[in-house]
């Protein structure tokens, strides 16, 4: 006898639940870093991380035992069902410690700010940075980092040991158009390359943060955490603007434009030891003359308006703020929202295109923006030549007709999530430059908006539906969006 279509969607559900069970597990155990840096510097947030590790790792234990029978491996919507169930699960659950620290905290700002630590966003909720515990501040710096190369990415070289494979996870949480291309034969494999390149220039910012910018060992794990994630986390309300140091700006720079290229390119450089991997990359040159090119121009009109008085003051403000948004970091050195409107503006169409796929950026990623322009370079072609033959290519390879119209409906859902979540923000009374300004910077993980949520304040203003609004954004663009709104087609449930 066939099975109720709930009772059939919920059976078929159970073994992704079993999965998400081992991974909570396994994330409950990274609550033992900020137990060690509380024990450390014996900062009141020591029980409040014991706490909720027994919590989720005894929830974890007693769901995996209850589920155990439902194990086997992952089919294709399995891993789209598995991927946002992380990605709203876990932000949850990363929400205990601040809200034992902060009693008085809403839960919706809670969330908001660990869904932007594991999103990479950057746009936070909480004041009063500089006076959080040690370990509370470490906390949202190391979801970011984890959240940086996607904890999927992570899972799928840990789930084989648990006896579930983890292709169908990586096809469906990889950025980029192209999602079958990969490093190594083995998917393990491949997820341990990108995190050794990930880990090794983690600690190699650091060193230089601590050693050449002077800051504290804290400080320079927080910020490089933050910085290859391109998930511009603070420990203090000012952001980097704190430190006010041109060198710490400079050191942070060129980890942020290594963080928005694509890590196969990392690769592919390390593995043959030469950088013309760099120069064959078409996304690594179009973002790099992009982002200068910006950089020169918006300089000297920011001098010309007279914002600056001299050009290296003004060279110096833009490359920081303009690379920290353009690569969806989220940074800020000096509060551009007071500077003329068509700078920011700029800075945040650039955080829709500029970042790599592949990297630990977010947007439309510029591969996209690529393919977009010579498709339609092509069709003036073809305007004027219907009989000729000219195949779209990106880094001399033949771009297939199917992936040319995956890109055509990313980017179609890309701008209409936009508007749509734009108008929900209208529709709660919050102003337009505000309401748009931080759509665009959710969507692309990109941290601060312009208005009430300009860099000089934070996300902490917005009420509860407007915060869960954002945390929607914030979504949808880390997961790309066809990864949620697949779930939300009949055809997704039908057996």
């Amino acid at each position: 006898m066939a099975l109720p279509a709930g009772v059939s969607a919920a059976l078929r559900i159970l073994p992704v639940v079993s999965v998400l069970a081992r991974v909570a597990l396994i994330f409950s155990f990274t609550m033992l870093v900020p137990i060690g840096v509380s024990l450390y510097y014996g900062d009141s947030a020591l029980w409040h991380f014991i706490n909720a590790l027994a919590g989720l790792s005894t929830l974890s234990v007693i769901t995996i035992v209850l589920t155990r029978r439902f194990r086997r491996e992952l089919k294709v919507r399995d891993g789209f069902v598995l991927v946002v169930g992380l990605w709203t699960l876990l932000p949850a659950v990363a929400t205990v410690p601040l809200l034992f620290h902060m009693p008085d905290i809403r839960f919706s700002a809670a969330y908001f700010e660990t869904l932007s630590a594991l999103t990479t966003t950057g746009a936070t909720a909480l004041s009063g940075l500089d006076h959080l515990p040690e370990s509370i501040n470490l906390w949202r710096h190391l979801l970011n980092w984890l959240g940086g190369m996607g904890i999927i990415v992570l899972a799928v070289a840990i789930l084989p040991m648990l006896g579930v494979g983890g292709m169908q996870l990586f096809k469906a949480e990889t950025p980029g158009p192209i999602k079958d291309a990969k490093l190594t034969p083995r998917i393990r494999e491949t997820a341990r390359n990108l995190w050794l390149i990930y880990a090794g220039l983690t600690l190699a910012c650091a060193l230089m943060l601590r050693y050449i910018g002077g800051m504290s060992w804290l400080d320079a794990v927080c910020h490089a955490f933050a910085a290859l994630c391109l998930g511009g986390f603070s420990t203090h309300d000012a952001s980097v603007g704190y430190f006010n140091s041109p060198v710490i700006e400079a050191i942070l720079i060129v980890f942020m434009l290594l963080a928005a290229t694509n890590f196969a390119t990392h690769y592919i450089a390390l593995t043959g030891r030469s950088l013309k991997g760099y120069w064959r990359d078409s996304e690594f040159k179009a973002m790099l003359l992009l982002i200068v090119g910006s950089i020169v121009l918006l300089a000297g009109y920011l001098v010309w308006q007279n914002t600056y008085g001299d050009y290296l003051t003004s060279f110096r403000h833009v490359a920081f703020n303009l690379v920290s948004i353009a690569t969806d970091s989220g940074f800020a050195s000096t509060d551009f929202g007071q500077w003329p409107i068509f700078v920011p503006l700029w800075m945040l169409l650039l955080s829709c295109i500029a970042a790599s796929s592949g990297s630990t950026g977010g947007g439309i990623k510029m591969i996209r923006t690529i393919v977009l322009v010579r498709e339609a370079g092509r069709q003036f072609t073809t305007l004027l030549h219907p009989n000729a033959v000219r195949p779209l290519r990106v880094n001399r390879m033949a771009i297939p007709g199917h992936v040319i119209f995956a890109v055509l409906g990313f980017i179609f859902l890309y701008f209409m999530s936009i508007v749509v979540l734009t108008f929900a923000l209208l529709a709660t009374g919050l102003d337009f430059v505000s309401s748009f300004s931080a759509i665009l910077a959710c969507i692309n993980n990109a941290g601060p908006g312009l208005g009430v949520v300009g860099p000089a304040s934070n996300y902490g203003v917005l009420g509860d539906a407007q915060l869960w609004i954002c945390s929607l954004a914030m979504l949808l663009g880390r997961l790309e969006v066809f990864s949620v709104l697949v779930l939300f087609t009949p055809a997704f449930w039908r057996n």
